[in-house]
């Protein structure tokens, strides 16, 4: 049973995701905070496996919030974002986030979602994906690679710098797997080699610290 805690200043939303999730059978809700200070606070109590995890909220946002929860390795955290929150999305990667979501996503979508990030996986939604991408293409992002970062790129081979290539521009392992054409399996591989040997935690983190160091530019693939 995967097990999720809500954090939503809204309770309407709340109560949404409560019966979507709780309707697939294999998810239990196990607690609700409307702040994220309360909610990172639940998070160190209950040990969830998920935290979705809304944006704006009064006295303690959800960036500040999955900081703690990340610190005190106290869940994984899935952010719902709307495309008016841009701004957030980079520094919510930067607090270790480990998936993001439009707001008005499918509900299977965000039952899929919370599966695929706990069990270890990392999600990145497409128009997400594509926002982050204009904001590095804007000048948004921090300046170029630095010499760790090149030395770090310079351990991938050419087949891990591919698959980083493709992760960065939002595809999944299995669509990597058919533009490449490879197993599914053979993508996991490199692409936990790849986060191995980036020292990153997940795909998230793969995507940002490509475009950050500049080691894929926007627009290449």
């Amino acid at each position: 049973m995967i097990r999720v805690l809500l954090v939503d200043d809204q309770e309407l939303l709340r109560s949404g995701f409560r019966m979507i999730l709780e309707a697939a059978g294999d998810i239990r809700v196990v607690g609700e905070a409307d702040d994220g200070g309360p909610g990172a606070d639940l998070a160190r109590r209950l040990r969830p496996d998920v935290v979705l995890m809304d944006v704006r909220m009064g006295a303690v946002d959800g960036i500040e919030a999955t900081r703690r929860i990340v610190a005190a390795d106290a869940g994984r955290v899935l952010v719902l974002t709307t495309f008016d929150l841009d701004e957030y999305v980079y520094a919510a990667i930067r607090a270790g986030a480990s998936g993001f979501l439009l707001k008005d996503t499918r509900s299977a979508d965000l039952v899929e979602a919370v599966r695929v990030v706990a069990r270890g996986d990392a999600l990145l939604a497409p128009g997400v994906t594509r926002r982050l991408l204009e904001h590095f293409a804007t000048g948004g992002g921090p300046g170029p690679s630095d010499t760790a970062a090149a030395e770090a790129a310079a351990e991938l081979t050419g087949r891990e710098r591919e698959i980083l290539r493709l992760l960065a521009g939002g595809r999944s392992n299995l669509e990597i797997a058919g533009t490449l054409v490879i197993s599914e399996a053979t993508v996991k591989t490199h692409v936990s080699s790849v986060l191995r040997k980036l020292g990153l935690r997940d795909r998230v983190q793969a995507v940002s610290w490509a475009y950050e160091h500049r080691i894929v530019r926007p627009g290449e693939r």
